[in-house]
């Protein structure tokens, strides 16, 4: 994998004079935060080599290089999903491409179903802590020291200087967030109402199908993570029969304009 990340590397600084510090990777609704960006340069997914191409409606495909302020960024445009028949190699590929480019900390969003009861469709959740359960780890196999070490510590996946400088963030702009645990499940199933109990009852907030991976990578390799995520539906008997992609994009995308006022502060001010 180590000359796969290279040969990715080479081509995209033959094609890109950014050296980004912030990596950010666009959950489903939440693509046009790239409209914050003083975009430099916009590389499509397939034109990448080793890169894998997005399926799924709402993720456009493209490595996007800019500018937020005087911080220089990368955004992809739509994420892999393990659900897509990617491999958790192809999935988390990206963040060891961003890492080589010069990336120091990760920004993920993602939309997710919720089960904490103070939560409600729309809700802006900080991810503090998350729980895996996918049936594949991203670093099972024989570990790479160029990447990192064998055994990762887990105890702070989502850096709390980060959260707390985006809840000073939220609070001066009376943007409401909760804090809250997500757990990574594989999908593309919506969960059963049993499948959302047995998530509360794990200790987890929220659900959904992605992230995890990522960041399980990112610690890895050594960047620092903030996770934000929108409850795009609530797993109780009220709201399930709702449930469905569509209205999942519908839902991230009111609650947008908040979300990437968010991520573009936290960039600017961290």
């Amino acid at each position: 994998m180590w000359e796969e990340v290279a040969e990715t590397v080479a081509y995209i600084k033959q094609n890109t004079n950014i050296i980004p510090e912030y990596g950010v990777i666009l959950g489903s609704g939440l693509g046009s935060f790239t409209d914050d960006i003083q975009i430099e340069s916009i590389l499509p997914y397939s034109s990448i080599p080793n890169f894998p191409v997005s399926t799924v409606e709402g993720h456009s495909g493209a490595l996007v290089f800019g500018t937020i302020g005087d911080k220089k960024v990368v955004a992809m445009q739509g994420r892999f999903h393990f659900y897509e028949g990617y491999s958790m190699k192809q999935v988390t590929f990206p963040v060891r491409v961003m890492k080589q480019l010069g990336v120091q900390k990760l920004v993920v969003s993602n939309a997710s179903g919720g089960v904490n009861p103070s939560y409600k469709v729309g809700s802006i959740i900080l991810i503090n802590d998350h729980i895996n359960l996918f049936p594949e780890h991203p670093l099972r196999g024989k570990n790479d020291e160029r990447f990192g070490p064998r055994f990762v510590n887990m105890s702070e996946p989502y850096n709390k200087s980060m959260i707390s400088k985006v809840k000073n963030i939220a609070e001066s702009l009376a943007i409401e967030v909760h804090d809250g645990v997500y757990l990574g499940i594989q999908g593309p199933t919506f969960e059963t109402l049993s499948e959302y109990r047995m998530v509360k009852i794990l200790g987890a907030d929220c659900v959904g199908m992605s992230t995890v991976p990522e960041v399980i990578v990112a610690r890895h390799i050594g960047l620092d993570c903030f996770g934000i995520s929108v409850i795009t539906d609530m797993g109780d008997e009220a709201n399930i029969d709702d449930v469905s992609h569509a209205e999942v994009l519908i839902a991230a995308e009111k609650a947008e304009p908040a979300v990437r006022t968010l991520i573009k502060e936290l960039i600017l001010q961290f």
